[in-house]
């Protein structure tokens, strides 16, 4: 797609970003990723999902932190103020799950430049919550971990933009974690992403960019079942799209050299697409509205150059 007035564009593994001269357009497509690899088949509806979760968070917060989210004018769409993108992740984890876990279990203590406590098991909950970030890769790379020290000295961010970013961080880990408390649900960690905005004053302001608190970028267990499985030891269930790589490294595949992905049959496809409009459902309490019609990029194309003509009238 190419659109009047576009100033430029970049392609994320699973958004397409639409610069303008006043606006910013965000595509989320039906494109999947894992292991920081984009798999080769689309998931029907997933982009719908990510983008009307990422709506729903993103409203729910602007009273906290200032974020880019204006409106959807297609169900794929979100179209938001411009801000140049801060090139680090803020990944914020309330439990010793994923990443963090794998690391922990390797016998390492530090993460980040976080000492981890020490006598902790599998999706234990930390004391309070840790903040572990990541650098902003880019072109398909791989995201690597980095600490404060490291952001500082690198000059990645300034001082004061840290300390932004780390306030926002966890203002919004707490708003996330009371709206899932009310859908019975546990937010064990997920990542934030920020940007500087030049306001009509033309001063730099940080502000949350990108999607929040979606099963793409966080991970949610049951509050109901928690307690009870870590007493047991048992595996958590988990809300997020840990499933897919499971999956995929249920079929040997990691993301690593030589691997090869498995083969996304019809059922495979169908079964995320499943689960990833039953955690819409979770997440909100409401279904989601599906118009087959919609999901397509002429439909797309159309809903973002319509913008563009409301702006002049």
């Amino acid at each position: 797609m190419k659109f009047e007035n576009q100033t430029d564009f970049y392609q994320g593994k699973v958004r397409d970003v639409y610069s303008f001269p006043n606006f910013v357009a965000m595509v989320a497509s039906d494109r999947i990723s894992a292991f920081d690899v984009v798999l080769p088949k689309p998931i029907p509806y997933k982009g719908q999902v990510l983008n009307q979760l990422a709506a729903y968070f993103l409203n729910n917060a602007k009273d906290i932190v200032p974020n880019w989210f204006q409106n959807s004018p297609h169900p794929q769409v979100s179209i938001g103020k411009k801000a140049k993108t801060l090139p680090v992740e803020m990944v914020i984890r309330g439990y010793l799950a994923g990443h963090a876990w794998r690391t922990y279990k390797e016998g390492k203590r530090m993460l980040c430049g976080v000492k981890l406590p020490e006598g902790m098991k599998e999706n234990d909950k930390f004391p309070t919550p840790i903040i572990t970030p990541s650098t902003k890769a880019e072109n398909g790379a791989h995201d690597e971990d980095i600490s404060e020290e490291q952001i500082l000295k690198q000059g990645l961010v300034t001082e004061q933009q840290w300390k932004k970013m780390v306030d926002y961080t966890h203002l919004l880990f707490r708003r996330g974690t009371a709206l899932a408390a009310e859908r019975g649900l546990i937010l064990v960690d997920t990542k934030y992403e920020f940007g500087i905005y030049l306001d009509e004053n033309n001063e730099k302001n940080v502000i949350l960019i990108d999607e929040i608190h979606t099963p793409d970028s966080s991970r949610y267990f049951y509050s109901k079942e928690y307690h009870q499985k870590q007493e047991k030891g048992e595996r958590q269930n988990q809300l997020s799209k840990e499933f897919v790589r499971e999956w995929l490294m249920e079929n040997g595949f990691q993301g690593k050299k030589d691997q090869k992905i498995p083969e996304m049959t019809e059922e495979v496809i169908d079964r995320i697409s499943q689960r990833y409009c039953h955690l819409y459902f979770l997440l909100t309490g409401k279904e989601l509205e599906k118009n087959p019609d919609l999901m397509n990029e002429e439909k797309i194309t159309e809903s973002i150059i319509d913008y563009q003509k409301s702006l002049t009238h």
